[in-house]
């Protein structure tokens, strides 16, 4: 029998191409691809148990494991590594990089080499709105070294995998925009505190920004110029396109929102390529990198559950879980296309990142403001023509023990399932009544939940800083019946198949911050 023909296939590996996507062309079979292989966790009982034991404690109680314990006890092995290695020689590819704190190994190798590594023949495809990208169908197979560490193998199949959830609004149209610094004076952010000493990491799959900008808003704005590093994932780096409607906006929305509230804070973005691979690596890439302390992680980009592969969303959750052991919070917009997410198939869909239980997902609303103070705030919803939040309930993970009991609803889908509800938490989002912000010279305003997740990154610093411990995995303190107390409740609305009511809802979570009040709660 030949070793190809003792090849498994890899569940939850399985591919098809994009709905509407035709072969296009050839690939040329000498190209070099990068792959991300995922080794299965150790200990994961362990570890999720260490979790769940930080998520019962308050913040100033909590024991964060440092990056090089975590990597002690919970890294992949020096045997685990050098199976993959010794896979690599026999297969000609290149290690490109090998962790064990991230439990994963870089190859690289051509098209040809790669699809016959992992037994799936590599294909191109063209796409109506997601362009040309190289895809296949079925399965990875492994071979028989790597069957039993191995979880995942990203990265054979490129296409786009996340959108940014911003929504542009021209100055010139009616409406009204704000800046970053006068939303968080509207949610009574705390007064007094500037991020200094913290680190607010900001994931990016294109795009990029110019410090020309930043510079230019933030002195508009007559506030210091924050330290801003960028980071390069798999060969992306900072690119800026020079389309401030695209990319570059969701790029420059992020770093100006958390720059502007949380000044002093070291802010790291890390651009990636816009794939499962590149996701992954991208969070990775921050929860281990040694140029800052844990914080706040923000993420704006993410694509309904249906559209990741089962190995996809397995090895991005587990990331989200490593970040909690170390003390990060990880912010991610909920998307911006009401209870579908996007997906015209007739069903309601969560976005993921946002759905993992270790990302507090964040949620959009419309407010009514006068005299510097809201007077109103309503779910955000301007569909069918515009934008609407993003939420509901998972199809992929189960209830937390910790949305027990606040009301999550059966899924409108089929089956009724009881799942992971979405959001946690919501701010302004929608663009007439969004954010002022500098992208590529102009002056646009825009909203989306995009804006959400970097400003409760930027509340959730000044939070961090004024404790003087990380305010870390979250979640289950949100619903704690204190840390209520930190919301302003949002009652009116729909995003779809999902109505606002008192209480935590699937369309806003348990509302907008009173920010003074939940730095009482979570210090408390």
């Amino acid at each position: 029998m030949s070793a190809a023909s003792k090849r498994a296939p890899l569940a939850g590996s399985e591919r098809r191409p994009l709905k509407g996507a035709k072969p296009y062309g050839r690939l040329n079979p000498t190209e070099m691809i990068r792959v991300t292989v995922v080794l299965r966790p150790r200990r994961p009982e362990e570890e999720r148990a260490l979790v769940n034991d930080l998520g019962s404690k308050r913040p100033r109680d909590r024991s964060y494991l440092t990056r090089s314990e975590f990597e002690a006890k919970f890294g992949s092995s020096k045997e685990e590594l050098q199976k993959v290695r010794d896979f690599a020689k026999k297969n000609s590819l290149q290690v490109v990089e090998a962790s064990s704190a991230k439990r994963s190994v870089v190859l690289s190798g051509t098209v040809a080499g790669v699809g016959k590594a992992f037994g799936v023949a590599l294909a191109q495809y063209r796409h109506p709105s997601r362009g040309v990208y190289r895809g296949r169908t079925g399965p990875v197979y492994l071979s028989p070294e790597l069957v039993p560490i191995v979880s995942a193998v990203l990265g054979l199949d490129n296409r786009r995998q996340a959108s940014a959830h911003i929504r542009f609004r021209p100055m010139v149209s009616a409406g009204v925009s704000y800046t970053p610094p006068q939303v968080a004076g509207f949610y009574d952010f705390p007064s007094g505190l500037d991020g200094s000493n913290q680190t607010i990491g900001i994931i990016e799959l294109g795009g990029g920004y110019s410090m020309k900008d930043i510079q230019t808003y933030c002195a508009g704005l007559g506030i210091a110029l924050p330290s801003v590093t960028s980071v390069s994932v798999d060969g992306a780096t900072n690119s800026p396109t020079g389309d401030a409607n695209g990319a570059d906006g969701e790029v420059l929305l992020d770093i100006e929102v958390v720059g502007t509230i949380a000044s002093k804070a070291k802010i790291v973005v890390y651009f990636a390529p816009n794939t499962d691979a590149g996701f992954v690596d991208a969070v990775n890439a921050a929860v281990h990198d040694s140029l800052g302390t844990p914080g706040a992680i923000s993420i704006s980009w993410g694509d309904a559950e249906s559209e990741w592969t089962t190995q996809g969303i397995q090895s991005l959750d587990q990331a989200l879980q490593d970040a909690a052991t170390m003390g990060f919070t990880v912010l991610v917009a909920s998307g911006d296309d009401g209870s579908s997410d996007g997906v015209n198939d007739g069903l309601a869909h969560v976005d993921f990142p946002a759905s993992s239980q270790y990302a507090v997902g964040c949620g959009g609303t419309h407010i009514s403001v006068k005299s510097g103070g809201i007077t109103s705030q309503v779910v955000w919803d301007d569909l069918p023509s515009g934008g609407a939040t993003g939420g509901g309930v998972s199809d992929v993970f189960a209830l937390p023990s910790w949305q027990t009991g606040v009301g999550v609803p059966p899924s409108a889908n089929p089956g009724s399932k009881v799942g992971r509800g979405v959001p946690d938490v919501s701010a302004d989002a929608d663009p007439e009544t969004g954010y002022r912000i500098m992208v590529d010279g102009q002056q646009i305003a825009v909203g989306g939940t995009s804006a959400v997740a970097p400003l409760w990154s930027g509340l959730l610093t000044l939070i961090s800083q004024s404790t003087g411990k990380p305010v870390g995995y979250v979640n289950p303190i949100l619903y704690a019946s204190i840390s209520r107390t930190g919301f302003s409740d949002i009652v009116k609305g729909t995003n779809g198949a999902y109505e606002a009511g008192p209480g935590w809802d699937a369309c806003t979570g348990w509302g907008s911050p009173v920010g003074a009040r939940l730095l009482s709660a979570l210090s408390s």
